[in-house]
């Protein structure tokens, strides 16, 4: 899978079903058949909709994990937690499952907002809302989590 790019606005109907917008849904053709895997995020107020083959990567990591240690095993079951498979049905959208509506308090108007070879799902406010609150912090944060990378492009 390559890096997913974008972010996108649209609507959930009163089921919570959605229709991906048209340039994610190219983006993710390749994972139309296999379908995706939704969950709760892990830090923040949103879900998270994984094409199967990067939650298929996610699980070999995940399976590396000793269960006979008790913070491995909370660690599982937390972060596995309330994970749906879903797929388009034949009018090409995306099922949000109640429970997941109710975590991450999506109403009707939505971000889907791409996270490197994920996509989150957002009511807007709340993301509005997280993007303006760090807004202020992003210069420190990005100073820290990337300063000390250089490469060999010449980028840094």
């Amino acid at each position: 899978m390559n890096t997913i790019i974008g972010t996108y606005e649209c609507k959930a109907d009163s089921k919570g079903r959605l229709m991906l917008p048209a340039p994610l849904k190219k983006q993710l053709h390749e994972g139309l058949e296999e379908g995706f895997v939704l969950k709760r995020s892990v830090f923040q107020p949103c879900l998270e909709l994984y094409p199967m083959a990067e939650w298929n990567k996610m699980m070999e990591k995940i399976n590396k994990l000793n269960r006979f240690v008790k913070k491995n095993n909370d660690f599982i079951r937390r972060f596995t937690a309330g994970v749906k498979v879903i797929e388009m049905d034949s009018a090409g959208r995306l099922l949000i499952p109640k429970d997941l509506v109710v975590f991450a308090d999506i109403k009707s108007d939505i971000v889907l907002s791409s996270a490197v070879n994920i996509v989150e799902i957002w009511d807007k406010d709340k993301y509005e809302y997280s993007i303006n609150e760090s807004a202020d912090d992003f210069a420190d944060l990005a100073e820290e989590v990337m300063g000390n990378l250089n490469d060999d492009d010449g980028i840094s």
